[in-house]
C-alpha cells in the first residue's frame, strides 16, 4: 500500500460509491456497467474547444468511430490518439469527452478519440485491432486534419493504457507509423495469473478498483488461456522493450495496478527508453477521470500535458 495518506476527496467519492461501479463488475449486467461508469465518467460542464468533428474511418471489421478534437492555436498541431479505459467492456467517447477536451486544451494538440470495439462481445484482438487502425489512419492522415505528422502519440488509462502500450509494440514490428511517445495512465499491461504483485493484494478491495473486478473484466477481454502469454495483450510480456518511443507512464498509489505500473517503468528504462514517471501516491485508479470531484485530477492532467510537449517532466513524489 501507498506510505501515503488516501487523498480526502478520493475517500469521499469512494464512500458515496458503495454501490455503483466500484463493486464487483461480475454482480452487474455489461449494460448496467457499462451506463453507470458513464454516468460517473461524464462532465457535467465540459470546457470549449475550437473544434469536435465525429467521423468513421474503416476498420479491420468494420466502420470505427472516431471523435476529433481541435484546440485554439496555429497549426499544424501535435497529435495525440486517446484510447479509453473501462476494462476493455466499459468506456466510449461520451464518458470520455471531458477528458479529452481538457488534455486538447492543456497540450496544445489535437485529440483522436477512438470508439473501439469492446469485449465481451469482441474479445481480443478486436479492440487492439481498431486502435492500431485507428492511429494508423490518423498518422497517415494528420495533415489533412491540421495536424503534424512527425508529432503523432498515442495514449490511453487502464485498459486504453493496455492498448496504447500494445499498439507502440505493434506499430515497431509491423513498420508501422512512427510514433513520438506513448502516454499511459495507470496501465493494465500484466496478467495476475502469471505475475501477482502485491499492490494486487494491498489495493485490491476498498479503492474505487477491485482485483475482483480486474478477473472479471480479463475474462471477458480474454476467453482464451493461451493469450495470456501474447505480448499484445499484456505488454509486460514483451521480451523486446528497444525501439519503442518515449513513454510517460502515470501511477497511483492506491490501485491495485500500481506495482506492474512501475513494474513497465522499469522494463522499458532498462531498454534504453526514455521514461517520465508521474507517481500520485496518495490516488486511486481513474482519478484523472474524476478530475471534476478530486483536484489532483486536474493537476495530473496539466502534467501529463507537460510531458506530451516537452518530453522531460521530473517525477512527482
Amino acid at each position: 500500500m501507498s506510505d501515503d495518506e488516501l487523498d480526502p476527496q478520493a475517500a469521499a467519492l469512494i464512500e458515496g460509491l458503495q454501490a455503483g461501479v466500484s463493486p464487483p463488475s461480475s454482480t452487474l449486467s455489461v449494460a448496467t456497467g457499462r451506463r453507470l461508469l458513464d454516468e460517473l465518467f461524464t462532465v457535467d460542464d465540459p470546457e470549449p474547444v475550437d473544434g469536435v468533428t465525429d467521423l468513421e474511418i474503416q476498420g479491420p471489421n468494420g466502420p470505427i468511430p472516431l471523435r476529433i478534437y481541435v484546440p485554439d492555436g496555429e497549426g499544424p498541431l501535435p497529435v495525440l490518439v486517446y484510447l479509453h479505459g473501462g476494462g476493455w467492456v466499459r468506456g466510449s467517447l461520451e464518458a470520455y469527452d471531458g477528458l479529452c477536451r481538457r488534455l486538447a486544451n492543456r497540450a496544445g494538440r489535437l485529440v483522436v478519440s477512438v470508439d473501439y470495439r469492446r469485449a465481451p462481445e469482441a474479445p481480443f484482438p478486436a479492440g487492439l485491432e481498431d486502435c492500431y487502425r485507428a492511429t494508423e489512419w490518423t498518422a497517415t492522415h494528420a495533415a489533412d486534419l491540421g495536424g503534424r505528422p512527425d508529432r503523432v502519440a498515442v495514449g490511453g488509462d487502464s485498459a486504453g493504457g493496455n492498448l496504447a502500450a500494445a499498439v507502440t509494440l505493434a506499430a515497431r514490428d509491423r513498420n508501422g507509423p512512427q510514433l513520438a511517445r506513448q502516454l499511459l495512465i495507470y496501465p493494465a499491461v500484466n496478467p495476475p495469473s502469471v505475475r501477482w504483485f502485491d499492490s494486487y493484494e494491498e489495493n485490491g478491495t476498498g479503492y474505487f478498483l477491485e482485483m475482483e473486478s480486474i478477473e472479471w473484466y480479463l475474462e471477458q477481454y480474454l476467453p482464451r488461456e493461451s493469450d495470456v502469454g501474447n505480448q499484445y495483450a499484456f505488454p509486460i510480456r514483451a521480451r523486446n522493450f528497444s525501439e519503442l518511443p518515449p513513454a510517460t507512464v502515470l501511477t497511483a498509489g492506491f490501485d491495485p495496478l500500481v506495482d506492474e505500473g512501475a513494474a513497465y517503468v522499469e522494463r522499458l528504462t532498462d531498454a534504453g527508453v526514455d521514461v517520465d514517471h508521474l507517481h500520485y501516491g496518495s490516488q486511486i485508479h481513474g482519478f484523472v477521470s474524476l478530475y471534476e470531484q478530486i483536484d489532483e485530477g486536474r493537476e495530473a492532467i496539466d502534467e501529463l500535458a507537460a510531458t506530451l510537449e516537452s518530453g522531460t517532466k521530473e517525477a512527482k513524489g
